[in-house]
């Protein structure tokens, strides 16, 4: 048996790979093809969707995904998703509770609670220094005004302190 391209054509005879490459790209046509996918019906005698009325005697098709549910319900459902996430980590760490010998736990456990307590009064030392930051003073002059900014750097030497000045 011969492959199709060693076949020899006869005269009048279409070539059996240009064949082959005609219905390929007829089905790749067929399959890209601009499908009709929704129906509008402008006869006013039909009841349409916006009034509420059905077409047909057909029931409502479930469509994937979420079930149809009350909002509650909904709600409900991402509350007892969420709490059924939070409850495996808490389960680890019942399971290394039973691990870990009682020092290394205790580390543990506390270090996040020193941790808090350290942050606490970091915030509440910047809440007093916040609080007991001089006012912001503004000052309106009338007339010409000097502003003199020059730096004085002081040293102070020797047993005997001896401090010069250089301006």
């Amino acid at each position: 048996m011969q492959l199709p391209e060693q076949q020899p054509t006869r005269p009048g005879q279409p070539d059996p790979v240009m064949k082959q490459a005609l219905q390929i790209a007829a089905a790749v046509n067929e399959a890209f093809a601009e499908k009709q996918t929704a129906v509008r019906i402008d006869d006013p005698d039909v009841p349409s969707w916006a009034d509420g009325a059905r077409i047909g005697t057909a029931p409502p098709v479930p469509q994937p995904g979420q079930p149809p549910m009350s909002q509650w319900a909904t709600d409900a459902s991402g509350v007892l998703k969420a709490v059924g996430v939070v409850s495996l980590p808490v389960g680890g760490a019942f399971w290394i509770v039973g691990q870990v010998e009682p020092l290394t736990l205790g580390i543990i456990c506390g270090t996040p609670i020193a941790l808090a307590l350290a942050v606490g009064r970091l915030v509440g030392r910047v809440k007093a220094v916040v609080e007991a930051a001089p006012p912001t003073n503004h000052h309106h002059y009338n007339g010409p005004v000097t502003q003199d900014s020059r730096s004085i750097t002081t040293t102070t030497r020797g047993v005997i302190a001896n401090t010069r000045n250089q301006g």
